[in-house]
């Protein structure tokens, strides 16, 4: 996930080169026996969401101004987290204050559910500071993508609370978007999505059009997010049981080869084998300007990596860092159709 130089509005902020020491806590005790499979409620018009930046920046406070607008466009009443404006370097405050904000959202009993403001990166920062036995006890609705992955996957290991991957508060909202969003949040709908059938006036299809590495259906619990982030988890006890379950990816900038390392590491940490499927979104300028005839097309990447794995396994959700990008539960059962291209939810995601 290699993130370019964008406005607020785009798909993320630039970040600094500089790598910066972590001050890692006690981590506190995992949860044994089986995941709890309680559900948070649903949205309700009028109801408080909690806007939190647990990784980037979002620059000044017009920037909230106009995130806190399109909530209210939405029917809900915003909630700024107190370090909301804080910054420190490409960080939207320290650890620690990014971490309570997020802790203090949970316990706050007039917020109904939360919402990142934006990715970036630093989610993975604060997962030792956060309480996920006391967010268990309390669980709400946490939206948001890219970066925040670490956090759906941190809650889907540590609570078994499903999340939805979606756009975050900053994003520009458009009808498809929206729509998608509030079925799952509002409604507690159990959608199918389709890769949208071509409309157009160009007789190719290019960039909307499924692309099937192997055929056949599978059900198993939806399980995923932006791979950069989803592969430097590996090996921390954040990262739930894959076993039986339907993998959806997206990415963005990211060259061919560096899809192909992450692939490849999933596969030698065992991840890959454990699935019962895989759905590949969209990889957003994912291709190496110094590609040419030499080069594996992203296609070929996920071809040969997937195509091997004996389970359905396609590519073409509108999934990841594109405007009109649909919302995916995380941690709910769901039917993969590789051959037409669906993925249909099988239960709520809210109660």
């Amino acid at each position: 996930m290699t993130i370019p130089d964008l406005s607020r509005r785009g798909a993320l902020m630039g970040l600094g080169a500089a790598a910066a020491t972590i001050a890692v806590p006690a981590m506190p005790a995992r949860p044994t026996g089986a995941p709890s499979r309680q559900k948070p409620p649903r949205l309700r018009r009028g109801d408080v969401l909690g806007l939190v930046a647990p990784a980037g920046f979002i620059g000044d406070r017009f920037g909230l101004e106009e995130i806190e607008e399109a909530v209210r466009a939405m029917g809900l009443e915003p909630r700024a987290a107190p370090h909301m404006l804080d910054r420190e370097g490409y960080l939207a405050g320290s650890d620690k204050d990014r971490a309570g904000d997020l802790m203090a959202m949970f316990a706050d009993d007039e917020v109904r559910a939360i919402m990142a403001v934006r990715g970036g990166w630093g989610c993975a920062r604060i997962l030792p500071w956060l309480d996920f036995d006391a967010m268990a006890r309390t669980p709400k609705l946490f939206a948001g993508f890219s970066d925040n992955t670490a956090l759906h996957l941190a809650f889907a290991a540590r609570t078994g609370v499903p999340s939805i991957h979606g756009p975050n508060a900053s994003a520009s909202w458009p009808p498809a978007a929206w729509e998608s969003f509030r079925a799952l949040a509002f409604d507690g709908a159990t959608p199918t999505y389709a890769v949208p059938e071509h409309a157009g006036t160009y007789l190719g299809r290019r960039s909307e059009r499924v692309r099937t590495f192997r055929g056949g259906k599978a059900r198993g619990r939806l399980i995923g997010g932006n791979l950069t982030v989803l592969a430097a988890l590996v090996g921390t006890p954040y990262l739930p049981d894959f076993s039986g379950a339907i993998l959806f990816l997206e990415d963005t900038n990211e060259a061919e080869y560096r899809i192909d390392r992450m692939l490849t590491q999933l596969a030698l940490a065992g991840i890959l084998g454990k699935l019962a499927g895989v759905v590949f979104g969209q990889c957003t300028g994912c291709s190496n300007a110094e590609g040419g005839y030499s080069n594996f097309t992203i296609y070929e990447v996920l071809d040969r990596r997937f195509a091997g794995l004996g389970v359905p396994a396609f590519q073409g959700a509108q999934i990841g860092h594109i405007a009109g990008q649909v919302s995916m539960p995380v941690g709910v059962m769901a039917e993969i159709d590789a051959d037409a291209g669906t993925i249909s939810v099988l239960e709520p995601a809210v109660s």
